[in-house]
């Protein structure tokens, strides 16, 4: 949620900033005019408060006095309807500011390149070098069915379609998996690993901007304010919601593991085979919450500890940089992975790292309070998939594929896979 004493201050500057993800300007003259509408109706309460005060005390000194105060008991009668008429309104004006700032997007970074779509993101870095095979490689979800590792047709027949059931060695690949990232990022990046709970309530969906513009998105669970989470950036990012910490509890780094769950609408016909787009999947998301001045030299340590799995596991993949016009509403600036897929001969988003500045902490109300200053100011908040389970799997299989086949194992993931070096069938 953006600053509205900002936006009252410098409204063209938010003008400019907000046109470049496409806002109109009239959104910011509607919101300054529901924000005056709001700033003189609670001055005019306030100043019929302070007269019904006044007039009170006169009206007791006249009792005091045995004079008639009947004049101004009458009065305030009328007053005090008025001050009901006016509160009411009160609230209805700052429910209506409150809605256009949850409706806003994120002020982009001054350093987003422009563009209008995913066509126009560059490519900052590639890594490793893109396998050759003496056949024509499969695509993933053909050599697990072959492996016998998935099971999508038992999947859909439980649940639906986009569900998937991991089998033997496929279960174990996604186990294994899960745990040399959280291993990764908590032994050599210092993070703290959470596991935390599936289902978030609306307050918590809101602080991450998840609400009131993503509901359709995500899975709500009838007659209940709870949601099925689409990521544990929900859970975690609210861990400290409407709580003030202290300058030696920052930063602070969460990496947890979850299961997350997705509608995936406006998705149909796409990837409706194999595991790159499923209604749940599982994640390692990682969460930093810092000082303002830290934020982005935060988001290239992120981005590269997201990195640093890949290389571990000898997968070629990309750095790209989102442009403004393929940039999400809450991101402030945003790095996208992706991972090469041979049978597609392309490469696909396997993490995003984000910096959110202080625009979810304003709604999920995270601060923190500097030893020399008495005011407590709004944290920054970051987030990064290290990474996407499935998707990884899905790398693996393709990249690491025999004729025969068969899939090698990652040398860094063997001891995880009980010593297992190649999965055949």
């Amino acid at each position: 949620m953006l600053d509205i004493r900002s936006i009252r201050q410098e409204p063209d500057t938010f003008k400019v900033k907000l046109g470049r993800k496409g806002v109109e300007s009239a959104a910011i003259d509607d919101l300054l005019a529901a924000d005056e509408a709001w700033r003189v109706t609670l001055a005019e309460v306030e100043r019929l408060k302070a007269l019904r005060n006044a007039t009170s005390e006169a009206i007791a000194q006249k009792k005091r006095n045995k004079e008639d105060a009947s004049e101004d008991i009458a009065r305030m009668r009328e007053v005090g309807d008025q001050i009901q008429t006016l509160d009411e309104k009160v609230c209805q004006h700052e429910a209506a500011v409150r809605d256009m700032l949850l409706a806003l997007p994120n002020v982009p970074h001054d350093s987003v390149p422009d563009g209008e779509s995913e066509a126009d993101n560059p490519v900052l870095k590639t890594w490793g070098e893109i396998p050759e095979f003496g056949f024509s490689p499969r695509p993933h979800f053909e050599i697990a069915e072959e492996l016998g590792i998935v099971d999508t047709e038992r999947a859909v027949k439980i649940t639906g379609s986009r569900f998937v059931l991991y089998k033997g060695l496929g279960a174990r690949l996604e186990r294994a998996l899960a745990a040399f990232m959280l291993d990764l990022h908590v032994d050599k990046h210092g993070y703290t690993e959470m596991f935390p709970a599936f289902i978030a309530n609306e307050e918590s969906l809101i602080g991450t901007g998840n609400l009131p513009k993503f509901g359709d998105e995500m899975f709500k669970l009838e007659g209940l304010p709870y949601y099925l989470i689409p990521t544990a950036e929900v859970p975690l990012t609210n861990y400290y919601r409407d709580e003030i910490l202290s300058l030696d509890e920052l930063p602070v780094k969460f990496a947890g593991y979850s299961s997350c769950f997705r509608s995936e609408a406006g998705s149909a016909g796409k990837d409706t085979r194999g595991l790159i787009r499923l209604h749940q999947f599982q994640k390692v998301e990682l969460v930093n919450l810092c000082l303002p001045e830290r934020s982005y030299d935060v988001l290239e340590t992120l981005t590269r500890e997201c990195e640093e799995v890949l290389e571990a596991l000898e997968l070629p993949y990309r750095r790209i940089e989102i442009c403004t016009g393929d940039l999400g509403a809450k991101d402030a600036k945003k790095y996208d992975i992706e991972v090469w897929l041979p049978a597609a001969n392309t490469f696909r988003e396997i993490s995003s790292c984000t910096n959110f500045e202080d625009f979810q902490a304003r709604r999920a109300n995270l601060s923190f309070r500097r030893s020399d200053t008495p005011r407590p100011e709004f944290l920054h908040t970051l987030n990064g998939s290290g990474l996407a389970v499935g998707r990884t799997v899905a790398a693996i299989l393709e990249n690491n594929q025999e004729a025969d086949g068969s899939v090698r194992i990652p040398k860094a993931l063997v001891p995880y896979m009980g010593g297992i070096e190649r999965i055949t069938k």
